[in-house]
């Protein structure tokens, strides 16, 4: 069932409220927040945890709550995303850790625990359990790249952009592309030109004119593909911005 627009608007104003209010040091406001909001951090938990969870019982359903408490007191409403797809970030990175650290402890048991009597089925042994540890992290790593994926589709929206036009209005060629991005790394890098862009959602072309040798005409043809490559640097994108690296 689709929420009523009003209502969607009525309890993002007041999550915003008391997550403010929280974020003062008012404990009431914090503990209303964990308490109305369990059903939605427990269920985001047992999203990577692939189980249903119960406080109290299971430990991931503890750091969820833990990790919805670190949400609020770390999210900033001006870096563009709403407080509960930031919430969901934080738990579900909370839980990533989790598990990394759960799959460390295994991968630091001596391989020699493996090994069999038969040093040919020791080999095997240890390849093999090698080989799970690998796959275990990849899959990982594959879960956090697809959910940097949505969080940012869920942030291009405030802006008017979607992943299928830009596929279409992406610069074809390298040196192009190389300048978009110099361009977004000075958005990043310049707190005056990132907060005209979060306030407004939009370039401040002018104040960019002056500080890129780009023109205008070319900052507006790529106006979308620039807010893209700036929103990926300034926020808590690792494999996207790992990407960005490389080019």
């Amino acid at each position: 069932m689709v929420m009523d627009p009003v209502l969607q608007q009525e309890q993002k104003a007041e999550i915003g409220y008391l997550v403010a209010k929280a974020q003062e040091g008012d404990k009431q406001a914090r503990e209303q927040l964990l308490r109305d909001y369990r059903p939605f951090y427990l269920r985001v938990a047992s999203g990577s945890a692939k189980k249903y969870l119960v406080l109290g019982r299971d430990d991931e359903a503890s750091i969820a709550m833990m990790a919805f408490n670190e949400a609020i007191s770390a999210y900033n409403s001006n870096a563009g995303a709403s407080f509960l797809s930031f919430a969901e970030m934080v738990i579900k990175r909370r839980m990533v850790d989790y598990y990394r650290k759960r799959s460390s402890k295994h991968s630091e048991i001596p391989l020699s625990s493996f090994e069999d009597d038969d040093n040919e089925v020791g080999t095997i042994n240890r390849i093999e359990l090698r080989n799970a540890l690998y796959e275990q992290q990849r899959q990982r790593e594959g879960e956090e790249y697809r959910e940097e994926i949505f969080r940012l589709n869920q942030m291009l929206s405030d802006y008017g952009i979607s992943f299928s036009e830009l596929v279409k209005i992406s610069p074809k060629h390298e040196d192009a592309r190389r300048r978009a991005l110099e361009v977004a790394r000075t958005m990043a890098e310049d707190e005056k030109l990132k907060e005209y862009l979060l306030k407004r959602r939009a370039l401040p072309l002018k104040a960019l004119q002056e500080r890129v040798s780009v023109s205008r005409k070319t900052l507006e043809r790529q106006r979308k593909y620039i807010i893209t490559l700036t929103l990926i640097l300034i926020g808590e994108f690792y494999f996207l911005q790992e990407y960005l690296k490389k080019v």
